[in-house]
């Protein structure tokens, strides 16, 4: 109930201090669930990205971090979140979102990257795509980085590319991976140049307390 409250007040919010965004290729969202993934930009990724498929649901990766504090914990479950070890993942990093998207109408979305301070792709999102036999749906975000950046109107725009399908008998050896994380990357640049032909990323320099 918590997570449709929110989408209820945060998309008119949204709506009303940067106007409507744009959204491309709406038609390759699939039915049932799948997983989302993106290149990691904004802090806000994952609210804009549920949002502009609403009203499926999605369950969220979040640092455990997080989780310490009481209150943040019981606000962030009651959101569909779960607490991941970036440091040390550990089984559950891919048990937890396996299960969710196998038991339940909740699809997830993973940034392969694993964080904002990187663009290097990582396996995780195509060994739980094979185990839970959902689609990879690449994504990519362009538009204001910061919440102060949405009162410039700038808009939010996101574009979602074709479904990526693997196999279930097909093992995942490095040569495998390799060419997954290439299709990926190759539909994050095709979807950014569709949006905007000129438009370049720069991967923001890593804080010093980021361990990850």
């Amino acid at each position: 109930m918590l997570y449709t409250f929110l989408v209820k007040i945060v998309n008119p919010f949204l709506n009303l201090i940067n106007g409507r965004p744009k959204i491309y290729n709406r038609e390759n969202i699939p039915e049932g669930n799948y997983i989302i993934i993106a290149p990691h930009r904004t802090w806000m990724d994952p609210v804009l990205l549920a949002l502009a498929v609403w009203p499926k649901k999605f369950s969220f990766m979040a640092k455990k971090e997080l989780f310490k504090n009481p209150i943040a914990s019981k606000f962030l479950k009651a959101l569909n979140a779960y607490p991941v070890d970036r440091k040390n993942p550990g089984p559950s990093a891919i048990k937890k979102p396996v299960t969710i998207l196998k038991k339940t109408d909740l699809s997830t979305i993973i940034f392969p990257s694993g964080s904002r301070y990187s663009s290097k792709l990582k396996g995780g999102a195509t060994v739980i795509a094979k185990m839970a036999n959902i689609p990879l749906v690449p994504a990519v975000y362009q538009g204001p980085l910061k919440f102060g950046q949405l009162f410039t109107r700038k808009p939010r725009q996101i574009a979602f590319g074709k479904p990526i399908y693997i196999d279930r008998k097909q093992r995942l050896t490095p040569e495998v991976q390799a060419d997954l994380e290439k299709q990926m990357q190759d539909a994050f640049d095709q979807l950014d140049r569709q949006i905007d032909p000129n438009y370049k990323y720069i991967v923001p320099p890593k804080p010093k307390n980021d361990e990850f």
